[in-house]
């Protein structure tokens, strides 16, 4: 990822970059400093790729760092991002967090989605240099850990649903159905998730919970229906089965009513 951040900045600026295997920025059209304090004396906007917070905080010399802007796309908690803006702000260095969603080959265009989150001065005095790596970018706020909290939302979404749909093919496959006769009616399961999504974040905006599309009593009957054919077939269950946990909760506490947005506020 590093390498395709300095790439699409090099197609528009003079960029100077230093990586840690020493090489791998040979085909860039950059220039190569032989150390991190020389990379970052050599321009008033650092961009940090790295593991963590931690890494950024082992490569990057704070000296060096004093009165300049440091962008740092490396991954971590809002938790630990905020404790890096601190760290920043000790330092005399303009800290702002930045979150990549998208694949390597995708920076530079408009499919790279990116998060920044920090003081906006900060962000928008350097906004026209971050165009270059990509068409859709959005500062989600002065407080340093939002763009890190889109992130793990996000993140939290893709995962929890990714795992959803390998264990699906693996209920499949238990029933004896291809995974080429499901896909197709998979996919068409999914085009009402954007109602769906619609709908749930209506109710929790609202903070009101109406039962009329789905109660939470009936989503549990229908857990219930799949997670005995799960277990009949000998396989884990322990994400569904963590699913109606979160239903029995609710159902337990009286809202078995109430529409199924109501376990974002249990």
């Amino acid at each position: 990822m590093g390498h395709a951040l300095a790439a699409a900045l090099a197609a528009e600026h003079h960029v100077t970059v230093w990586n840690r295997t020493p090489g791998k920025e040979n085909d860039l059209a950059a220039t190569t400093a032989g150390t991190a304090a020389e990379a970052v004396a050599a321009s008033p906007l650092v961009i940090a790729c790295v593991r963590d917070y931690a890494a950024v905080r082992s490569v990057l010399d704070a000296e060096a760092l004093k009165g300049r802007t440091l962008v740092n796309f490396s991954g971590g908690t809002p938790q630990e991002a905020r404790a890096m803006a601190a760290w920043a702000a000790d330092r005399g260095i303009d800290y702002v967090d930045g979150v990549i969603v998208a694949t390597p080959d995708a920076i530079g265009s408009a499919g790279a989605t990116f998060f920044y989150s920090g003081p906006r001065d900060a962000y928008e005095a350097h906004r026209p240099a971050l165009a270059a790596l990509g068409g859709n970018a959005h500062h989600v706020g002065e407080d340093p850990g939002r763009a890190a909290g889109f992130d793990a939302s996000l993140q939290d979404l893709l995962w929890t649903a990714m795992s959803g749909v390998v264990h699906a093919f693996a209920l499949a496959t238990a029933e004896n159905i291809g995974a080429a006769d499901l896909v197709g009616h998979m996919k068409a399961l999914l085009a009402f998730f954007p109602d769906m999504i619609d709908h749930i974040a209506e109710q929790v905006a609202a903070d009101s919970f109406p039962g009329d599309l789905l109660t939470i009593d009936a989503a549990a009957a229908t857990m219930d229906h799949v997670l005995r054919t799960i277990r009949s077939n000998d396989l884990d269950n322990g994400v569904l089965s963590a699913a109606r946990a979160e239903a029995r909760r609710a159902i337990d506490a009286g809202h078995g009513g109430a529409g199924y947005a109501r376990l974002a506020a249990l």
